[in-house]
C-alpha cells in the first residue's frame, strides 16, 4: 500500500494547465477585442495640419494605443470573470484548496496578459499594413529596435498585471457580496464628485486623488522604479484577494 503525496506546487501546476484549456474562450475574446481596436485605429489617433496659401499639409498618426486600451479592459474583465462561481467550481476537479486555486488563477492571468501584451504591440504593424494596402496615402514608418519592442511589451504587461490584480480583487469582493457591484462604483464616483466639489476653483493646482494615483504610475520616468511600483501594488491586491477567498466557505 502506498500513499501519494499531493504537493501545493503539483496542484497549482495541474490547475494552471487545466485553466489554460478551460479558459480558451478568453483568448478568443482577446482576438475579437483587438481586431475591434485595430479597426478603430485605422482612422488614426491624432492629426496635425499646417500650411499656407500655396500648400496644405495634413499629418495623421497611427499607433496601437486603442488596441492597448482595449487589451487592458479585456484583462480587467477576465480577472473579474475568473473569480465567478462557475470558474471556481472547475477547481474541484482536483484535490484543491483556496490557496492553490488563487495561485493557479494568478498564473493564468499572468500568462494571458503576456499574450495580450505581445499581440497588442504587434497590432501596430497590422495597422500600418492595412493603411498601406487600403488607403492611398504616403506612409512613413518609424523603425523600432528589439530593445524598444521589449520595453513596449514589458510596459503593457505591467499595466495589464496591475489591472488584473485590481480586477481580481474586485471580483473577489463581489463573490463575498453582490452588493459590491453597486457599492464599488458608487463609492468611487461619490468620492470623485465630493473631492471635485471641495477643490472647486483650485482644481488646476490640486489634482484629484484619482489623477494623482494614475500619474504616480504613468509618469514614472525610471523604468525600474515603475516595475517595483507595479509589482508591489499588484502583490498587495492579489494577497488581499487570496486572504478574502481563504475565509470564504470551501464551496458555495
Amino acid at each position: 500500500m502506498s500513499l501519494t503525496t499531493v504537493t501545493l506546487a503539483n496542484t497549482v501546476k495541474n490547475q494552471y494547465f487545466y485553466k489554460l484549456k478551460a479558459n480558451i474562450d478568453s483568448f478568443s475574446s482577446l482576438i475579437g477585442i483587438q481586431v475591434l481596436g485595430i479597426i478603430f485605429s485605422l482612422g488614426g489617433i491624432g492629426t496635425i495640419s499646417t500650411g499656407s496659401n500655396n500648400f496644405n499639409i495634413n499629418i495623421q498618426y497611427y499607433a496601437a494605443d486603442i488596441v492597448i486600451v482595449f487589451t487592458l479592459i479585456w484583462a480587467f474583465s477576465t480577472a473579474i470573470t475568473i473569480t465567478t462561481k462557475p470558474h471556481r467550481n472547475h477547481d474541484f476537479t482536483f484535490v484543491t484548496n483556496r490557496l492553490s486555486s488563487s495561485l493557479s488563477n494568478i498564473l493564468f492571468l499572468i500568462s494571458a496578459t503576456i499574450v495580450g501584451s505581445i499581440t497588442a504591440i504587434l497590432s501596430g504593424n497590422v495597422i500600418q499594413v492595412l493603411r498601406y494596402i487600403f488607403i492611398d496615402q504616403q506612409l512613413y514608418v518609424l523603425n523600432t529596435g528589439i530593445q524598444e519592442l521589449v520595453i513596449g511589451i514589458s510596459a503593457i504587461f505591467l499595466y495589464g498585471l496591475i489591472v488584473c490584480a485590481i480586477g481580481y480583487f474586485i471580483g473577489t469582493l463581489i463573490q463575498v457580496s453582490k452588493l459590491f457591484i453597486i457599492v464599488i462604483p458608487v463609492s468611487l464616483l461619490g468620492f470623485i464628485f465630493l473631492e471635485a466639489t471641495l477643490l472647486e476653483g483650485t482644481i488646476r493646482d490640486n489634482y484629484l486623488s484619482v489623477i494623482k494615483i494614475f500619474q504616480f504610475y504613468v509618469s514614472e520616468p525610471i523604468f525600474v522604479l515603475f516595475i517595483v511600483k507595479v509589482l508591489i501594488t499588484s502583490s498587495l491586491f492579489f494577497m488581499a484577494a487570496i486572504s478574502i477567498l481563504n475565509r470564504m466557505e470551501v464551496r458555495k
